[in-house]
């Protein structure tokens, strides 16, 4: 009887022990995942010791966990910061390049234009002394209107260029005559024969077909820096929907809660959780690269034929040669004007006509280069012509960068998950989305459409994001502008001046409403 007793206590014994090993397989030590949890900043208080039941998570698989809700929930927000700094990151050097490029452009571009103008002021002062300066408000009007029109103002270039033209005939058609008195109506009338007449040769034909396509060329090139820049900008600050953050959660994080903290995730795990999280980003791709491909089109023209240097730097010289072929002219441009404006009643002054037009004859000579002076701020045109080789190395820099930025979009989470840098390259010790072990399903294409069939990100295809769609809009308008540069035709566009916000009001068609959009200068049709 004792015997028996004493078989019954160990059978009890036996059985307890072997009840509590199993229960100590069971709740494994959460120690690791304390440790990860409290390096990401979060408190440890309510982080369990050991595993619980995880009937509570709406994420990460249930069943034994080291993760409470309000850990679950942490950790949602977590992937989702970190998410918006792995695209931030990821498009950084890119949304940097266009920062950068459109400075430096843009101050060469400056201060070349600036240069210039010191320069044919101080040509002009020295060669035609007096007589300039009482009439350099002409000459200043044209470099203001060709730096506010770089700028984005709203001017004509041919309108402009002729107006200035028309201006420095008026001025001159006097000084010829100065023993004429000429009333407003009458200069007006010698203005229409400029055309007939070509008082200045054939240089205001060739100066216009020059300064439009470099100036058009030179504009739209920097506002599509500005353009992609923008656009850059918007589309990295990514719209992290539920469903990604879900998705994100489960890939990034669902490892602590199954205590295996450091097991990154499978390698095309991580690509259909990006593809999915991404897809609108990758629907700008197309259009994306058509931009890019007209930037590099703008880009030989300003090293091309047309290219500023080419225009700016000699600017003075070809004024000079237009006023030497109106004062070689003058006596037939004179008697023609004179022939259909009628005949013009003597100055009241009684000059002879020796008079001033001798001293105004005697000054016009030409100026060869190695005459002309250095700029007031003492930078010669050897300087500028070194600043111009400068930028045409920065130009051709700037289309290798741009030829790099194509496809970025759609390359996007090649580069997030890169293997070693996010993903383990192990397919069989990384995690699948619910265990340490190979991933099977097949990685889907790029595309909010492709999403369909995404096992990890659940999204409605119908619902494109409407920030990404205004900027396929944007680009669309820009490659448009840009095309059209490549062809020397201007294109209209907004004052800027008038606002110093980036963005103006256009119209978005395909859904209906109205929105801002980041396009400098641009002015879209009404729907």
């Amino acid at each position: 009887m004792c015997a028996m007793w004493r078989l019954q206590v160990a059978l009890c014994t036996l059985s307890v022990l072997s009840l509590s090993s199993a229960g100590e397989s069971k709740a494994r030590s959460c120690s690791e995942v304390r440790q990860a949890y409290s390096a990401k900043g979060f408190s440890l208080l309510h982080v369990p010791h050991q595993e619980i039941s995880g009937e509570h998570l709406r994420v990460c698989p249930k069943g034994y966990t080291c993760c409470t809700s309000e850990m679950e929930d942490k950790l949602s927000q977590q992937s989702k910061q970190e998410f918006e700094v792995m695209v931030e990151d990821s498009s950084h050097n890119m949304r940097t390049t266009f920062t950068s490029r459109h400075k430096k452009f843009d101050e060469f571009f400056l201060e070349l234009l600036d240069n210039s103008e010191k320069s044919l002021n101080s040509m002009f002062t020295k060669t035609y002394g007096k007589l300039y300066m009482q009439n350099s408000e002409v000459f200043q009007d044209l470099f203001t209107e060709l730096k506010r029109y770089y700028t984005g103002g709203n001017v004509n270039l041919e309108e402009m260029l002729n107006d200035f033209w028309s201006r420095l005939l008026e001025r001159m058609f006097q000084l010829l005559n100065s023993q004429y008195h000429f009333t407003d109506d009458y200069l007006e009338c010698v203005t229409k024969y400029t055309d007939q007449l070509k008082p200045f040769g054939d240089v205001p034909r060739k100066l216009k077909a020059q300064v439009t396509r470099a100036f058009i060329a030179a504009r739209t090139f920097v506002q599509g820096l500005t353009v992609g820049r923008e656009v850059a900008n918007r589309v990295a600050k990514v719209n992290v929907v539920p469903a990604c953050v879900r998705a994100l959660t489960q890939m990034l994080y669902c490892p602590y809660c199954r205590g295996m903290p450091g097991l990154k995730p499978c390698h095309n795990y991580c690509y259909n959780v990006m593809r999915g999280c991404l897809a609108n980003q990758a629907d700008l791709d197309a259009e994306w690269n058509l931009f890019i491909d007209a930037m590099l089109l703008v880009a030989d023209r300003l090293v091309g034929p047309f290219n500023i240097e080419a225009v700016i730097e000699p600017i003075d010289i070809k004024i000079s040669e237009a006023i030497m072929t109106m004062q070689d002219n003058s006596m037939q441009v004179s008697a023609k004007v004179f022939q259909g404006c009628g005949q013009p009643k003597p100055s009241a002054i009684g000059r002879s006509a020796r008079g001033l037009s001798d001293v105004f004859s005697s000054r016009f000579r030409p100026f060869t280069p190695e005459q002309r002076p250095t700029t007031a701020a003492g930078t010669s045109l050897d300087r500028l012509r070194a600043v111009w080789k400068t930028m045409q190395h920065s130009v051709i820099d700037i289309k290798e960068k741009l030829k790099e930025s194509k496809k970025f979009w759609s390359k996007l989470p090649d580069d997030i998950c890169a293997e070693g840098k996010l993903t383990e390259s192990d397919e069989e010790q990384c995690w699948n989305s619910h265990t340490k072990g190979r991933y099977f399903p097949e990685v889907v294409k790029e595309g909010l459409t492709n999403q369909v069939n995404n096992p990890e990100v659940i999204l409605d295809i119908t619902r494109p994001d409407t920030l990404i769609r205004q900027q396929i809009m944007a680009l669309r308008v820009m490659t448009n502008k840009l095309k059209n540069a490549y062809n020397g035709n201007d294109i209209s566009f907004q004052d800027s001046s008038k606002s110093s916000d980036i963005s103006i009001m256009f119209c978005l068609c395909s859904c209906g409403t109205k929105s801002k959009s980041p396009v400098p200068f641009l002015s879209l049709p009404a729907c």
